[in-house]
Parts: structure tokens; C-alpha cells; sequence
């Protein structure tokens, strides 16, 4: 159960302001449109994505080795911020 609330959580403050929510903010902005509809699309759209993400990440470790894809992400991660800090100050 430990586990769950980990990825629970992590994924909920990852998605905080991200894009998707951005986007469906925007689609709940209109006032002609179902919003238990932009509800549920937008739950399916992040429910599909996260099993796909799932499944290619669980076929990722038969061929690379888990620490090495953690390695490749931690980096990700940092370029990824070193790039928005540069775009602030530049």
C-alpha cells in the first residue's frame, strides 16, 4: 500500500499545472461544454497514457537494465531544468 501512495502522490504533484492540466482548464473555460464530459475524457485520455507507459516500461527491463534507465531520466529531469532556468534568464 506504501508503494501506491508513493506513486500516488508523485504523479499527482508531477501533474499539478502540467500541460494536460492546463489543457483541460481550458476546455472547462467554455460554457457550452459538458464539464463531467471534459471530466471523463480527460481521465480516460491520462488512465490510456499511463497504461501504455506502464507496459513499454515494463518491456524496457527484458533489454536495459532498470539503474541505467533511472540514470537516463535523472538526467532527463535535470537538463529539462537547467533548460527552463536557462530560458528565464536568458
Amino acid at each position: 500500500m506504501r508503494t501506491l501512495w508513493i506513486v500516488f502522490l508523485s504523479i499527482f504533484i508531477a501533474e499539478l499545472g502540467d500541460k494536460t492540466q492546463l489543457a483541460t482548464l481550458m476546455f472547462s473555460l467554455d460554457q457550452g461544454m459538458n464539464k463531467l464530459g471534459i471530466f471523463l475524457a480527460s481521465s480516460s485520455a491520462l488512465i490510456l497514457s499511463s497504461l501504455m507507459a506502464v507496459i513499454v516500461g515494463s518491456q524496457f527491463t527484458h533489454w536495459i537494465n532498470p539503474q541505467i534507465l533511472k540514470l537516463f531520466a535523472g538526467f532527463g529531469f535535470i537538463g529539462i531544468g537547467l533548460f527552463t532556468l536557462w530560458n528565464i534568464y536568458h
